[in-house]
């Protein structure tokens, strides 16, 4: 599969395109709506979240609820287009003066200044507008039918905050434990420890009181993952390079790692490498999993984690210092309505691009035409792992 999206933060809609998904799915329009209304949760979020109530409204590839195979597309209407159709309307109109609208004063950390470079534009709106974290409610869309596709095959995508500013939670959990799933999904910031959310909670705070932001980390874990997905005989072919891809695409992550990828220049190969064992009813096995599921550029069947780590959002109540870019006179950065802290909506969006991703692999190993000949194709390649 391969997906495109368009659309503003403040236009009408968020619209996208889905080409090369598997024929005789059956989608349920209130999953992917679920999926949206977890992206805008999260303690630290701005009100915009207060004004939006994202649903998705399936245009076409998908008929009396099953997908064809043919390209699928949507939209997710942004009912903050009330509020902005003056200001952002496709054609000018010349009863109406908008010069007011040239915003010249960017924000350090943003993509403002290098897009208004970029594209010759005569103010920074044109690069908020598509820039914007709004953005990813369309491809948390698109994950969702990825994450649809991957449970028929016993896949599951999930994702917890391990820390936000200098708070972590560093305890080993089971993501499989219906309890601590619960306890993630019921935290105001996808932390499985209620301890832990409350100091994380209070730190937003502080955040906010100072008219800053902050940011933190999370955890995905892809579960029931067949090994050979991804492949080491090409470099764009390694899934651990196509996960990061798509993670660091995620506005504002700045640090992607695989299992315990950043504390593992630390230790040596003896301690940090996952031992393979061998039981006649379990096949081939680790007990440990410090690489996260992935070795070679392929995954070894064991549980995939990645982590990420988020920046603090660049748009803050109090701004910072920066220059006019007309006048280059010293000026304070816009203060655009925002977020405090986006950390939890953030693990949502990864767990969709993940899901992406790991479709995609899923697809280049067992094929994609239509989901029984996959689930087949899949199927036999157990098999065949049974009898090595």
């Amino acid at each position: 599969m391969n997906f495109k999206t368009a659309g503003e933060s403040h236009g009408k809609g968020l619209v996208g395109i889905i080409n090369d998904f598997p024929s005789g799915i059956a989608i349920d329009p209130n999953i992917i709506d679920n999926e949206l209304r977890r992206r805008q949760k999260g303690y630290g979020r701005g009100g915009r979240m207060a004004i939006e109530k994202d649903r998705v409204e399936l245009i076409s590839g998908v008929r009396k609820g099953l997908t064809t195979g043919s390209p699928i597309s949507f939209i997710i209407r942004n009912k903050d287009w009330e509020n902005w159709e003056d200001l952002m309307n496709i054609f000018p109109d010349p009863n109406k003066d908008k010069d007011e609208d040239k915003l010249l004063a960017p924000r350090p950390g943003h993509a403002d200044l290098t897009g208004f470079i970029k594209y010759r534009l005569n103010t920074i709106r044109d690069v908020i507008e598509r820039s914007s974290a709004r953005e990813t409610a369309a491809r948390v869309c698109v994950g969702s039918f990825a994450k649809i596709a991957l449970e028929i095959i016993g896949m599951k995508v999930f994702s917890y905050v391990d820390s936000i500013g200098k708070i972590a939670f560093n305890k080993p959990i089971n993501i499989l434990d219906k309890k601590v799933l619960n306890a993630i999904e019921k935290s105001q910031v996808r932390c499985p420890d209620v301890s832990t959310t409350k100091k994380m909670m209070k730190e937003i705070d502080l955040a906010k009181k100072a008219g800053d932001s902050i940011g933190g980390s999370f955890k995905i874990i892809i579960t029931g993952t067949p090994p050979g997905l991804g492949s080491f005989t090409e470099w764009d072919k390694r899934l651990d390079a196509r996960l990061s891809y798509a993670v660091m695409s995620i506005p504002a992550i700045k640090a992607f790692e695989v299992g315990d990828g950043a504390a593992s220049g630390a230790t040596g190969g003896l301690d940090f490498h996952d031992e393979i064992f061998y039981r006649e009813n379990k096949g081939f096995f680790r007990k440990t999993n410090r690489a996260g599921g992935i070795e070679g550029g392929m995954s070894n069947g064991e549980d995939i984690i990645i982590g990420a780590t988020m920046k603090p959002i660049p748009t803050t109540t109090k701004g910072m210092h920066t220059v006019d870019i007309k006048s280059k006179k010293d000026t304070v950065s816009i203060k655009e309505r925002s977020d405090v802290c986006a950390v939890p909506s953030a693990a949502i969006v990864a767990e969709a691009a993940v899901a992406i991703e790991i479709f995609k692999a899923v697809q280049k190993k067992f094929g994609g035409d239509n989901i029984a000949e996959l689930v087949e194709n899949l199927n036999n390649y157990k098999k065949y792992i049974r009898q090595i």
